[in-house]
């Protein structure tokens, strides 16, 4: 089995593959000082708890926007299951697509695999949105190209910053109004809800409808990210929605690697 590692500024996320199919899925906060030994007396309760063993993992793969957590994560790999981890834009995981922006390196792992699985699942132009610590915008062409995109604030750092900053606001859930139709709130609670989900939508919306615009042609959308079935009721902007998208995408990635080689 394959164990694919995504690990991006909040979450680690670990799954567990049998060829295709997602059999495990777990996160832990990220923390760049977290050991090898403890992912590995996490991931082996977990494990057990689902009735897997360290032993079933034949291949590991890795994406990382948080460089320090990086070796923390080989070790792992190396110590607990017996194998060199993969590491997703690092020879021999090429990423097979052109990064057609002005400084291709920079580009975050995470949206470099989006747009390969995105492009490996849906023919056309695409715009994948993925709801993380940061809502980015992903715009790839028909080829799978990837031409550049957005980054804006996620939803939950927003929120933070507002309630961070306002002394009298209090810290709420981030949930869908009440399907009445009014934008016009009757208390704080109800008034911060409607700016937060309905702002949001909105800054959605507008934006893929400028990138669109830019675009020229058809584009589909393609939502993934733990926060995207939460706006979906709400909008008809997205045409799809990946949860698993970066995960799928890291199991691509090394599958082709491994026929390669």
């Amino acid at each position: 089995m394959l164990l694919a590692i995504d690990a991006g500024n909040t979450n680690v996320v670990f799954a567990l593959l049998q060829g295709t199919e997602i059999v495990g899925r777990w996160r832990i906060a990220t923390d760049p000082r977290r050991t090898a030994d403890e992912y590995a007396v996490w991931l082996h309760q977990l494990f057990a708890l689902q009735g897997f063993r360290r032993e079933d993992v034949t291949g590991v793969i890795v994406a990382t926007v948080v460089p320090r957590a990086l070796h923390n994560l080989q070790v792992l790999s190396a110590k607990y299951f017996n194998t060199e981890a993969l590491i997703a834009g690092q020879p021999p995981v090429e990423w097979g697509i052109t990064i057609d922006v002005e400084e291709p390196s920079s580009l975050g792992a995470d949206r470099a695999v989006n747009t390969v699985a995105a492009h490996a699942l849906h023919p056309g132009d695409l715009i994948v949105v993925d709801f993380g610590t940061a809502t980015t915008f992903d715009v790839s062409d028909f080829s799978g190209t990837y031409k550049g995109g957005i980054i804006a604030p996620g939803i939950n750092l927003s929120l933070d910053a507002l309630v961070t900053a306002a002394a009298k606001l209090p810290r709420i859930a981030i949930e869908a109004p009440p399907r009445d139709g009014t934008v016009i709130g009757r208390n704080t609670v109800t008034q911060m809800n409607i700016g937060i989900y309905w702002g949001y939508v909105a800054m959605i919306e507008g934006l893929v409808a400028r990138l669109k615009a830019e675009i020229g042609r058809p584009a589909k959308v393609i939502a993934t990210g733990g926060l995207a079935t939460l706006f979906e009721p709400n909008t008809a902007v997205f045409d799809a929605i990946e949860p698993d998208l970066t995960i799928k995408g890291l199991a691509m990635l090394w599958h082709r690697a491994h026929i390669r080689h």
